[in-house]
C-alpha cells in the first residue's frame, strides 16, 4: 500500500471537527464554484456565438461574390452582373462550400394607410433555402416562387409590421425607387413576418422575388445582383474567399462574414476576450483558495510531520502526502464543479430561466452549447495547474524539525 495515499486519505475523510476539515470543505467549494463557472461561461459563449452566427449567416450567407470593382457589401442595393455558369460550379464543387444562392438587393418604400417605411427587399431565387430561416418565422410563411412571372409577396419583419400596423395577409402598397430616383409601384401581399433581434435585418431587410427585381430593373433573365455563398464550416470563410480569389477570373471579388458585418463580429471577438479574462479569474480563484488550503493542512499537521520524519519517513514521502491529500481536494471540487456548471446548462435549456436583453444581445435568453471537449480541457487544466502550482507549499515541510515538531501545540 501506498503509505502517503493512506495517511492523505485518512486526513481528507477525517470526521472529527477540526479547524483544516473546515478549510478543506471551504476549498473544495471554492473549487467547484470556480469550474462551475468557467464552464457556464464556456457553454454561454458558444451558445451567445452560435445563435448570433445562425441569424447572421441565414440571411446574408458567409461569402458574398460577385463581379464588380465596386463591390458593396451589407443590405445596401447591388449593380447587376451577369451569371456566369463557370463560375458557380467553380465556387460549388469547393468542398467547403455547402451552396451557392443567386441575389439582389432594391430600396423599396412600403405604405400601409397613413404609415411609411423605407427598407431594402431582396430578391431571392428557387436556390434559396428557406428552411435554415424557419426558426426565425412568427407568423405565416416564406414566400412562394411561380415557375414563370413574378410572385407579388413579401416578407417583412416584426418591426416592420408594427411600425406599419399591417398583419399576415395584408396588402402593402411599395415603390421601388430607381437609380434615375424615378419610382415604381406594385401591391404586395405580406405573406409572413419574421423575427432575428438583429437590427440591421429587422429594420432594413425585406424578402421578395428576384424577377420581381429584374422586371422592376428591366434586366434579363440571367442577370442578378451577386452570389451568397454558404460553407459548411463559418470558421473557413477566410480561407475560402482566398481561394475563390484565386480561382475566378480578376475582376470576380468576394467578401467574407467579418468584412460584411465587422460592427457584428467585432463585438463577438470583444464578447470571447471578456470570456477569456473570467477563466483566468476563476482559475486564479481556486488555484489561491487550493494553496491556502494546503499551506494550513501543512502548519496544523507540523507536529504528525514531525513524528513521520522521526520515523524515518524522507521529506518528499511527506510533502506527498499533502499533494495527494489536496489533489483529493482538487478532484472532489472538479467533479462537483462540472456536474453543477452541467446541470445549470441543462436547466438553461429547459427552462430559460437566465434572460437577456434581446436589443443588446440579438435573445431574449441565453443558449447554452456545451462542447465536451471544453469541459474535459477546464478539468484537466484545472487539476494540472492545481497541481503545479501546490508543489510550492509542500517545500515547508523541508523546513520542520522533528524535535521541534513533537512539542508543538
Amino acid at each position: 500500500m501506498n503509505l502517503a495515499a493512506f495517511i492523505a486519505k485518512r486526513i481528507s475523510f477525517n470526521s472529527e471537527k477540526t479547524f483544516s476539515r473546515f478549510i478543506i470543505r471551504l476549498a473544495t467549494v471554492a473549487t467547484a464554484i470556480s469550474v462551475a463557472v468557467m464552464i457556464v461561461a464556456l457553454s454561454f459563449f458558444n451558445g451567445f456565438e452560435q445563435v448570433v452566427s445562425n441569424k447572421v449567416f441565414s440571411f446574408q450567407g458567409h461569402l458574398q461574390v460577385k463581379e464588380d470593382i465596386e463591390l458593396r457589401a451589407g443590405l445596401s442595393e447591388d449593380y447587376v452582373i451577369t451569371r456566369n455558369r463557370n463560375v458557380e460550379t467553380f465556387i460549388s464543387k469547393l468542398p467547403e462550400v455547402q451552396s451557392v444562392e443567386s441575389y439582389a438587393n432594391k430600396l423599396v418604400v412600403l405604405t400601409h394607410e397613413d404609415e411609411i417605411i423605407s427598407i431594402v427587399a431582396k430578391g431571392i431565387d428557387s436556390s434559396f433555402n428557406a428552411t435554415r430561416l424557419t426558426p426565425f418565422l412568427t407568423e405565416g410563411r416564406w414566400i412562394n416562387l411561380p415557375d414563370s412571372g413574378y410572385s407579388e409577396e413579401i416578407n417583412i419583419s416584426a418591426y416592420m409590421a408594427n411600425e406599419l400596423k399591417v398583419k399576415v395577409n395584408d396588402r402593402l402598397l411599395s415603390f421601388f425607387i430607381q437609380k434615375d430616383g424615378t419610382k415604381r409601384t406594385r401591391k404586395l401581399t405580406v405573406v409572413g413576418i419574421y423575427k432575428t433581434s438583429i437590427e440591421e435585418y429587422d429594420k432594413q431587410l425585406g424578402i421578395c422575388d428576384l424577377n420581381l427585381i429584374r422586371r422592376l430593373n428591366g434586366w434579363q433573365a440571367n442577370q442578378i445582383g451577386g452570389y451568397e455563398i454558404f460553407l459548411h464550416d463559418f470558421n473557413k470563410a477566410e480561407a475560402v474567399s482566398a481561394k475563390i480569389k484565386e480561382g475566378t477570373p480578376p475582376e470576380w471579388y468576394s467578401k467574407t462574414y467579418k468584412e460584411i458585418n465587422p460592427t457584428i463580429f467585432d463585438w463577438l471577438a470583444l464578447q470571447s476576450r471578456i470570456k477569456y479574462m473570467l477563466i483566468g479569474i476563476m482559475m486564479v480563484v481556486a488555484v489561491v483558495n487550493l494553496i491556502t488550503c494546503l499551506l494550513i493542512i501543512v502548519l496544523e499537521r507540523t507536529k504528525m510531520t514531525g513524528i513521520l520524519k522521526a520515523l524515518g519517513a524522507g521529506n518528499w514521502v511527506i510533502q506527498q502526502v499533502f499533494l495527494y491529500n489536496t489533489i483529493l481536494i482538487a478532484g472532489a471540487g472538479i467533479i462537483a464543479g462540472t456536474l453543477l456548471g452541467l446541470g445549470i446548462c441543462w436547466l438553461q435549456e429547459k427552462t430559460g430561466f437566465i434572460k437577456l436583453d434581446e436589443e443588446a444581445y440579438y435573445m431574449s435568453s441565453a443558449h447554452a452549447q456545451v462542447i465536451w471537449w471544453q469541459v474535459l480541457l477546464v478539468d484537466a487544466a484545472t487539476l494540472l495547474v492545481c497541481f503545479a502550482t501546490l508543489i510550492i507549499p509542500t517545500f515547508f515541510v523541508r523546513k520542520v524539525k522533528p524535535v521541534k515538531a513533537i512539542q508543538f501545540r
